[in-house]
């Protein structure tokens, strides 16, 4: 099992690799934008010997706005998966968000010990399937539930259909093990594309997010948003929060960078709910960027399963206190002291400078 595990991994890694170096939540497909898209106006002499990166997410205390995002089927890379990302993430003082596509159940990963937890949710054809997860999630002590909206097809992951990519059978979907849900069938190109066609409901609507209202006293983000006409949908909606998201620019190409929508997103919200990042964070620079476009916080995913491959529990510990360090670097050098001190102000945007118009030919 252990070699298996190993090639699986092997293979994992080096396709998820080389489309991370093709895409990026916070750059799209067609390499238009990037990160390179902010600079910073930082602010001198200021006294910053004392940093605070703590904040309040959903009444929650934690020790910085960077957060884990769900990544599904971590034990592909690595033998105890979700249970060494939620141990990291508890030491860092952070929250772990658990995909429905675990390969860890919501009790398995409560039983690593305590620690602020959220619940990635897909929605399945099948509601009692649906209303019996969630209510587990909350059993299990989980705090919110992260509900995924822009994923009614798979997008055309190419590489999946490339490689046939399917679990390998020593692996299940925990959470829908004993439901004839939790395996994955080979197929003639993706898998997972298969999985989710027979399994996920298309019929999703605003509605279902107030349906979820009546079946859980958890509150409920929206995750997937990347426009202000849907942030006011989803706030009427009853969402406790939104997650500007491209689902890290797997599902539709030609999609706006997470960056480039947050602030469209941000505005529409007017301050009613906190909205958050996901996609795209790789340094500490990047959270401060975000934060100025008026995020409460950011999600991680590439990075932790990566450094999860490498390191384990040891390795996603370190990915997180890499990115605090570097963050708490940013607020040093740009002379903010809490995260409300970093305002709109220390940053320019691509967008923010004026492209004159080419002249007329004569």
């Amino acid at each position: 099992m252990t070699q298996l595990q190993s090639k699986s991994c092997q293979r994992w890694c080096t396709t998820t690799m080389h489309l991370v170096q093709r895409t990026s939540g916070l750059c799209r497909r067609t390499g238009m934008h990037s990160q390179g898209s902010c600079e910073f106006r930082p602010r001198i002499l200021i006294d910053v010997s004392k940093i605070d990166m703590t904040t309040t997410v959903l009444g929650f205390k934690i020790s910085m706005p960077i957060m884990i995002a769900p990544t599904a089927m971590q034990k592909m890379a690595h033998p105890e998966g979700e249970y060494a990302t939620a141990r990291a993430a508890s030491a860092a003082g952070t929250i772990m968000t658990l995909s429905s596509w675990a390969t860890s159940s919501v009790e398995e990963v409560a039983s690593t010990g305590p620690g602020i937890r959220f619940f990635q949710l897909y929605v399945y054809k099948d509601r009692h399937v649906v209303a019996q997860l969630v209510r587990r999630a909350e059993r299990a002590g989980f705090k919110a539930i992260a509900l995924t909206v822009d994923t009614p097809r798979l997008g055309r992951r190419e590489a999946d259909i490339k490689n046939r990519f399917t679990l390998p059978p020593f692996l299940a979907l925990k959470n829908f093990e004993g439901l004839d849900l939790g395996k994955m069938d080979r197929a003639d190109d993706s898998g997972l594309a298969s999985y989710v066609a027979g399994q996920i409901d298309r019929t999703l609507s605003w509605k279902d997010v107030k349906w979820l209202q009546t079946i859980t006293k958890l509150p409920i983000l929206v995750k997937g948003v990347l426009t202000a006409e849907d942030t006011r949908i989803a706030i009427q909606s009853g969402a406790a929060g939104i997650i500007v998201s491209n689902h890290g620019a797997r599902q539709l190409d030609y999609v706006p960078a997470t960056i480039m929508a947050l602030e469209e997103v941000v505005k529409a919200a007017q301050g009613r709910v906190p909205v958050f990042l996901d996609g795209g964070v790789r340094r500490g620079t990047d959270v401060f960027k975000a934060l100025a476009l008026g995020a409460s916080g950011i999600f991680i995913g590439r990075p932790v399963v990566f450094s999860l491959a490498a390191e384990g529990e040891a390795g996603v510990r370190k990915v997180l206190s890499m990115l605090r360090e570097e963050f708490e670097l940013t607020m040093a050098l740009s002379g903010c002291r809490s995260l409300k001190e970093i305002t709109r102000e220390h940053i320019v945007t691509e967008w923010d400078k004026p492209h004159p118009r080419p002249l007329p030919r004569l």
